[in-house]
């Protein structure tokens, strides 16, 4: 019996099996295509999805495989009308290294992640098709098409909207289908030097429009995206090769031969739909899933890789024994609210974009807001958050990236990498912060990673220390709102858990518990931590 069976492997399955993978649990994840898909679909992650890749070690692989967002160019009547940029005047930021997404062909990034997880020891099994569950309290029974079972203490499905655990489950996925907003999209190919590829091109026309955006790593293949041909009764046509050629042709006045090309065609409707509840026992939801909603903002994807890494670690420590009782439900709880927002925003943004290209020069660029970035997404709410007041960031927010030297060597680093990996984190500011330190490792070991962070004239770590962190430009201390003493835990998802007095050692105790489980310090770290504040 395994310990998780993930039941899908796109973008969102992959991301959960690898957070579960690199902290020891046996995971096994199937999915019922054949073949590994060669899909483009979504068109890369946002810049809070890069943060998730980042700390699980493929973000510098995307990055490499992938593009910026492309500027856009605007078409009337097959004339270019208006240029725009979405990110012009953008940058990174000490506090978010990602000002902008990356474009990269969803099949390139499942693939960057299926290697990932091999490291782990873990293949993805295709052409197993789930046809029944059974959960008797302790385990669920999953039944598979070729008649075998397979056993698991936990089953998430991750497969889609059409998703066959859900339905299994019997979760309502309520909300509308709008049958007359729909698009025919596809991959093809367009002969080379027929369009610039530095470009995303739109041409918006009275009768229509067609979309290309060049794939990244090909050298002809562009995502094709276009309202449907429709027949004399203005019902629409499914997507062909010949109908693309006439699309393409009737709103580029280019030849329709250019279009040399079209594979992987699919009709998309907007759909905005979500399910009531993530969890029932021990099977649960993520990603589209558990939510779909209108394209616009490209937040779909996304939301699912975000699902992904709030349930790893939960998961992980519920297989352990590990955290407060019900842990596990604080993922709908923290999520759902989040899906309820998308499906508002991606709605409210797709109003606002086809209302847009009614006039020329409007474009796809309408669906880009600050908001579609996924950086300002947190968990206030939460029965993890701790009461906070102020603008500042708070219990639940989203834990802001900071540049620092490592104390001991001088190297740069940054708060991200001391962040990244399966653990806690806790920050201590100031020489008051230090005994805090000492105690959560004492009590919790490898679970959590502790770190002072000096000021950048403070005297450097005495013997016995913690590890340590120099704030040479005091972006560490802004981006936390860091004024005296003061402890900041970091959740493993890289939300903020708690941000608190030095002196308050009880709530520090009280909040690891929450995320770690109430433990015992080990007597030989107790006496090390005694000493150590002895000598310091």
């Amino acid at each position: 019996m395994t310990d998780v069976l993930i039941v899908g492997a796109g973008p969102t399955g992959l991301t959960l099996a690898c957070d579960l993978a690199r902290r020891g649990v046996a995971v096994r994840i199937v999915d019922r295509s054949p073949e590994h898909p060669r899909s483009s679909r979504s068109k890369g992650p946002n810049a809070r999805s890069l943060e998730v890749l980042e700390d699980l070690g493929v973000v510098e692989a995307v990055l490499a495989a992938g593009s910026p967002p492309l500027p856009m160019r605007k078409y009337r009547d097959g004339v270019a009308v208006a240029d725009s940029d979405p990110y012009a005047g953008s940058s990174p930021t000490p506090d978010a290294p990602y000002d902008r997404g990356r474009l990269i062909a969803q099949w390139r990034l499942e693939e960057i992640l299926r290697d990932r997880l091999a490291g782990y020891g873990v293949a993805v099994e295709t052409g197993t098709e789930v046809v029944g569950l059974t959960d008797d309290g302790s385990s669920v029974t999953v039944a598979l098409a070729d008649g075998s079972t397979a056993g698991a203490r936990y089953v998430v499905g991750c497969d889609g909207a059409h998703s066959r655990v859900r339905k299994l489950l019997g979760v309502p996925f309520e909300g509308e289908t709008d049958e007359e907003q729909m698009m025919v999209c596809g991959d093809v190919e367009i002969a080379p030097g027929v369009l610039d590829r530095g470009i995303w091109h739109q041409w918006f026309d009275e009768d229509g429009a067609v979309m290309l955006c060049p794939i990244p790593g090909t050298r002809t293949g562009w995502w094709f995206q276009s309202g449907p041909e429709r027949d004399a009764d203005g019902r629409p046509l499914a997507p062909a090769l010949d109908g693309f050629r006439r699309l393409f042709a009737r709103h580029t006045r280019l030849p329709a031969d250019s279009l040399t090309g079209a594979t992987l065609l699919s009709t998309y409707r907007v759909n905005v739909r979500m399910a009531d509840r993530y969890r029932v026992g021990r099977v649960l939801l993520a990603g589209d899933a558990a939510h779909v909603h209108a394209i616009a903002g490209g937040l779909g994807m996304n939301t699912g890789i975000q699902d992904a890494y709030n349930l790893g670690w939960k998961l992980a420590r519920t297989l352990r024994g590990r955290g407060v009782p019900g842990l596990l439900d604080t993922y709908e709880e923290e999520r759902l609210p989040v899906a309820t927002w998308t499906l508002d925003l991606t709605s409210e943004r797709l109003r606002a974009t086809l209302e847009a290209i009614r006039e020329p020069g409007g474009g796809l660029d309408t669906a880009i807001t600050p908001s579609t970035a996924g950086l300002d997404r947190g968990y206030r709410w939460s029965s993890l958050a701790r009461p906070g007041s102020g603008d500042g960031v708070r219990s639940g927010d989203r834990a802001p990236d900071a540049p620092c030297t490592e104390a001991a060597t001088g190297a740069p680093t940054r708060l991200f990498r001391v962040f990244a990996g399966p653990h806690i984190t806790v920050l201590g500011f100031g020489a008051g912060a230090e005994r805090a330190l000492r105690e959560a490792a004492a009590t919790h070991g490898d679970a959590v990673r502790t770190f002072r962070v000096y000021d950048a004239g403070a005297s450097g770590p005495g013997a016995g220390a913690p590890e340590a962190l120099r704030d040479r430009e005091g972006l560490a201390h802004a981006a936390y709102g860091v004024d005296g003493d003061t402890v900041v835990v970091v959740r493993p998802d890289n939300h903020v858990g708690l941000i608190a007095d030095a002196r308050d050692r009880d709530a520090v105790r009280r909040y690891l518990a929450a995320l770690d489980g109430a433990r015992e310090p080990d007597p030989m770290s107790v006496a090390s931590m005694v000493d150590g504040t002895r000598k310091g």
